[in-house]
């Protein structure tokens, strides 16, 4: 078990924990969630063994693998599955050793690393580097192409696999759904639910840590505490706490007291009604979330728009791509007020491409793009966190939107999204992800828009600022189209779904399950076939007649092919029985016999490796047997 006793921990100046007490049990799956900067990657270096505590204890045994998904990329030359197979130390280490044994020919060594890696499962190696790669979404001619030829947020991908890889007991992952698409979410829950070792995972993803945790380990106020379940669990019962404290109940009633009041005054104007709809399912959430997170230092709205049009925007009959190439057709979208779209799609179908034309990043190839006379256009990227100005602070960055604002109602507004004290007059060149996501944000707020076009807004937010976002943009009255792996933001904001698949854009009649099980059948769908010839012409009977005697005769050779493997294989295992009954006799272990023994156990190791190219070579044989006789099958 891993078990916390009086720990302080303190990076420079700031103590991160004090007297702090944990006890996690082998096979546990915890959370470790907390505002941003209170010591849950540091705590994770000391659980590695790359801190030391300041004060009191951290357990764990001395005998666990320890994997943990690193944040940087130090190779740029391995191709992708050698660096994820690199993830397996202990492979690598038999994999060498074996090398130099056979160079050298010492035969008693070779014999001993053959049973290693056998241990190891070092001949499926390859096979389950492969499987999780396809997993994270690489087709297989990715798999083969360098580390450096990856962008970072792919580079993080093959980091996940490479930690994914590693044999280990306990297993950090630290943000590992930051990079992913929701097609690899789903596929890294599904694999992390069957995760035998102990698990302890930092993410803002409340969906995934509910799909994933059976406990929440929370870290607040240089304390740690325990709660049993997932997110929503956690999230219940420290509302129950915090719901006791009169100040949680005065903040919660007064934000009730609001959305009512608004209610009231708009739920019988048709104008509003779809607005006062909103709050009201804003209210109903509030009950179970609100006291859960009155001590959040976040609290905004998206400034409401002095005038509006409608429709919004109108594409129709469009040709979106770039240059000479397309990527969606036909594309025929109106965005109107109060319209709240969730875009659904595999990775690379045309999300992007479509809200950047829709933003006027991009320009249509063909078809008409109409925008309203009132258009005002709040587009998130994450790009443009790249596009601030790393000299300049949060509060000039807004005082040059708003030159003629009063400074203490810019420093206000900012307030909002935790920018307060020294750090609003900060530069933002040393700030992290979540902050300047945090100011984009807050310079989109100003604008006063009522279109929100979001790309992935939640990527490097806690959860509280997430949990704000989805409040405000509940409270948003404008129009909102929005790109997000965070399905509890996809849930709780939009109200209709477009599919982008295929080349083109469709209304998606079904809810996030349903759209999970689309993606099944999509994989499914383009699952890679197979290159065996195919008759051209199935009217012509003569034709296929003659095409499938020609099939039958490419047939008879793949399967002699398979009867002589499957032979082999077979004789194989009659050696290797063989072999294995010998060594099952205890007197092959004494000293006067160890000649005997060396080379028993070498014979077992070079049958071993026969055993699994023969294999190997057998069920490819089979696989394509099988295809032909389909085809074959077809033209009859």
């Amino acid at each position: 078990m891993i078990r916390l006793s009086n720990l302080t921990l303190q990076r420079g100046p700031q103590r991160l924990l004090e007297d702090a007490e944990l006890t996690l049990h082998a096979g546990h799956k915890a959370g470790l969630i907390g505002a941003n900067g209170a010591g849950k990657s540091s705590l994770f270096a000391l659980l590695r063994g790359e801190l030391s505590p300041d004060a009191g204890e951290c357990q764990l045994p001395a005998d666990w693998r320890i994997a943990h998904m690193r944040q940087e990329v130090d190779t740029l030359d391995r191709l992708a599955v050698d660096y994820v197979l690199d993830g397996d130390v202990q492979l690598r280490k038999v994999q060498r050793e074996l090398a130099a044994a056979e160079l050298a020919h010492d035969g008693t060594v070779v014999a001993r690393l053959h049973i290693e890696l056998d241990s190891a499962d070092g001949y499926t190696a390859d096979a389950r580097a492969r499987k999780l790669l396809a997993g994270l979404g690489f087709s297989n001619e990715q798999m083969d192409r360098r580390v450096g030829d990856f962008s970072g947020g792919w580079r993080m991908r093959l980091n996940l696999a490479q930690a994914l890889m590693c044999p280990s007991d306990l297993l950090l992952l630290d943000e590992p759904t930051n990079h992913l698409d929701l097609d690899a979410i789903l596929w890294l829950e599904d694999w992390l639910k069957s995760y035998p070792g102990t698990l302890l995972l930092i993410s803002h993803d409340r969906d995934f840590l509910d799909a994933v945790v059976d406990h929440v380990a929370h870290v607040e106020q240089c304390k740690l505490t325990l709660y049993r379940g997932g997110y929503t669990a956690f999230e219940r019962a420290r509302a129950e706490r915090l719901a006791q404290q009169q100040q949680a109940y005065e903040k919660q009633q007064a934000q009730r007291e609001h959305m009512e009041k608004y209610i009231a005054r708009f739920k019988a104007q048709a104008t509003k009604a779809r607005q006062a709809q909103s709050r009201i399912k804003a209210l109903e959430r509030m009950e179970e979330l609100s006291a859960a997170h009155v001590d959040s230092p976040f609290d905004f709205v998206f400034r409401e728009s002095q005038k509006i049009s409608s429709p919004l925007l109108d594409l129709s009959e469009a040709r979106l791509g770039y240059g000479d190439k397309t990527i969606l057709e036909k594309v025929k979208l109106q965005l109107t007020p109060g319209a709240r779209i969730g875009l659904l799609g595999p990775n690379g179908a045309g999300k992007s491409t479509l809200i950047k034309n829709l933003a006027g990043e991009l320009e249509p190839l063909a078809g008409r793009l109409v925008r309203g006379e009132n258009l005002v256009v709040g587009y998130f990227a994450q790009h443009q966190l790249d596009s601030l100005d790393s000299k300049a602070s949060p509060l000039l960055h807004l005082q040059r939107l708003a030159p003629t604002e009063r400074e203490q109602t810019l420093r206000d507004f900012l307030g909002g999204f935790d920018f307060r004290g020294a750090r609003i007059d900060e530069p933002v060149l040393n700030f992290s992800g979540g902050e300047k996501a945090r100011l984009a944000l807050a310079l989109i707020a100003w604008e006063r828009p009522n279109l929100l076009l979001l790309d992935e807004p939640t990527n490097h937010l806690d959860l509280e600022m997430r949990l704000a976002l989805t409040m405000a943009l509940q409270e948003f009255s404008g129009a909102v189209l929005v790109v997000s792996h965070d399905r509890h933001l996809l849930k709780s904001t939009t109200d209709d779904f477009l599919l982008v698949a295929d080349g083109k854009v469709e209304t998606f009649d079904g809810d996030l399950d349903d759209y999970s099980r689309w993606l099944v059948e999509y994989r499914q769908r383009n699952a890679p076939v197979s290159n065996t010839p195919v008759n051209p012409d199935k009217t012509d009977k003569k034709a296929q007649r003659q095409a499938a005697a020609a099939l039958r005769q490419q047939l008879a050779p793949h399967k002699r092919e398979a009867d002589k493997l499957e032979a082999e294989l077979g004789k194989l295992h009659e050696q290797l029985a063989s072999v294995e009954t010998s060594l099952g006799d205890s007197a092959v272990y004494e000293a006067a016999r160890k000649d005997e023994l060396r080379d028993l156990l070498a014979r077992q190791a070079q049958l071993k490796s026969r055993e699994a190219e023969v294999e190997e070579a057998w069920m490819s044989a089979l696989e394509t047997l099988e295809a032909m006789q389909a085809e074959l099958e077809a033209m009859s």
